[in-house]
């Protein structure tokens, strides 16, 4: 019977992604070693080459000890978003996803916009039912409506459709 774990020594773990890529001897204290499992080479793969092994390196010694995994997330993060689009990386899909917020802040205008308009029609609507007259009629008097000349007196004012410019939403409503 043939004994497990052939070549290697006994107890001793596989060099993290980094010392692989890298073709040296993953030492016990290791920077890269807990960031960078030898599982997962194509972490360290595109961070080396967008950042380079010298400038991780650097950045990681320079951090507290609590700080490196997030340091080493945003960095993979940026890598990955570097290596899919290089002349934008993360920012690209940052304004990306800025202009579909914009997009439904403005869906999202005009929809409670038209939910007003829609309270409006029916609030009027009620009040000239139960008055038991509209605002268009003949025998209506009795308000400013009443003054303006017969062809606007024909149009209902709460008929008017709710017209909203997308392009003055550049900035958040809210």
């Amino acid at each position: 019977m043939k004994e497990s774990g052939g070549n290697k020594k006994q107890g001793a773990a596989s060099p993290c992604a980094a010392c692989k890529l890298l073709r040296r001897r993953c030492a016990q204290d290791c920077l890269f070693a807990p960031y960078f499992p030898a599982d997962e080479p194509h972490k360290f793969a595109n961070v080396h080459k967008v950042f380079g092994a010298s400038n991780v390196n650097k950045m990681l010694q320079d951090l507290p000890e609590h700080q490196r995994g997030d340091a080493v997330s945003s960095m993979v993060y940026e890598a990955n978003a570097r290596v899919r689009d290089p002349v934008y990386g993360c920012v690209g899909a940052i304004s990306s996803l800025q202009q579909q917020i914009d997009v439904l802040q403005t869906q999202l205008a005009v929809a409670q916009a038209e939910a007003v308009h829609l309270r409006v029609r029916q609030t009027a609507s009620s009040f000239w039912n139960s008055a038991g007259h509209s605002p268009t009629s003949p025998t209506y008097s009795g308000s400013p409506s009443s003054k303006i000349n017969e062809s606007q007196q024909a149009k209902n004012i709460f008929d008017m459709d709710m017209v909203v410019d997308q392009a003055a939403y550049g900035d958040s409503m809210w």
